[in-house]
């Protein structure tokens, strides 16, 4: 309940940030909703005002658009001719699978290299964590457009635009960096613990050790990094996928700030807060997974 209860709080701020914004931003409301939609008369603005209750006091504006959200309302896209919860929801999937697929190739790398450098040779193991660090270092869009000049423009190996496997490498460098350090401390203090000493005694062999019993209790820490490591990269994704000419939110983003289309906009910064409530939810939940000892924590 106190997790619902502080996902509902972020999603409310979101809201209010998204309102606030549009009503501080220069210019008259009405004039941002519309944004440079050609053609809109007088009666199209008239009937946006009302639409929109720009007639009314702020505070009634407020609760309007919180309830036109709560029923999924996002409002009316201008400059696209349809709603916005339909551009959106054509992006979205697309944006997604982007996201979660560098997610997965982040989580690989990083479980295969902590098992296999934690506690190793000192020049193994600091091999992997400079290469680590140079990939967290290094810009995202830097990286997608070295990515595209060797395997795309040099090689011929992956399309330049619209594929699924390059942009997803170059989203997935830094998580990986990140992650691979968390899992690889965690290892290392977990092999240090005496429950380590039970399992060898047992004969079991260093490499069922360190996945039976080592890296359950490395994984909460780098569980807790990956919810938060979502929302960045779903945050990054825009980026990337303008780099690789991938559709997704980040064109339909593009689009939308250029053409001042406001409501685009803030449907979209609605969305991404959306998707990251739900990963970190989903985040939680997994600790119960992992460590059996809070399916049976008493409540306090």
């Amino acid at each position: 309940m106190k997790r619902l209860a502080l996902s509902a709080g972020v999603l409310w701020g979101a809201v209010t940030v998204a309102f606030i914004a549009l009503h501080l931003a220069p210019g008259k409301v009405v004039d941002l909703i519309i944004g440079n939609s050609p053609g809109v008369t007088p009666a199209v603005r008239q009937q946006i005002i009302k639409d929109y209750g720009l007639d009314r006091p702020l505070l009634v504006q407020y609760v309007s658009y919180l309830e036109h959200v709560l029923r999924g309302d996002l409002g009316h896209s201008y400059r696209l001719q349809i709603p916005v919860s339909r551009a959106i929801g054509d992006a979205l999937p697309a944006t997604l699978a982007l996201t979660f697929t560098a997610i997965g190739l982040a989580l690989i790398f990083a479980l295969v290299v902590a098992v296999l450098t934690a506690h190793r040779r000192p020049w193994l193991r600091g091999l992997f964590s400079t290469a680590e660090t140079i990939g967290v270092s290094i810009p995202t869009f830097w990286f997608g457009i070295l990515l595209l000049t060797v395997f795309s423009f040099t090689l011929h190996l992956a399309p330049a635009a619209g594929g699924l496997v390059l942009p997803a490498i170059a989203l997935a460098v830094a998580p990986a960096g990140m992650l691979t350090q968390v899992l690889r401390d965690g290892l290392e203090n977990a092999l240090d613990e005496p429950f380590i000493v039970t399992a060898r005694s047992r004969g079991l062999g260093d490499f069922a050790v360190r996945l039976r019993h080592g890296l359950r209790h490395a994984l909460l820490p780098a569980i807790t990094l990956t919810g938060w490591l979502i929302g960045l990269t779903l945050g990054s994704a825009v980026v990337v996928e303008q780099v690789f000419s991938r559709p997704g939110l980040g064109q339909l983003a593009l689009g939308a700030v250029t053409g001042k289309d406001m409501p685009v906009v803030m449907g979209v910064v609605l969305v991404v807060a959306l998707v990251y409530v739900i990963a970190s939810t989903v985040v939680d939940l997994l600790y119960r997974v992992v460590d059996p000892r809070l399916r049976t924590e008493a409540p306090s």
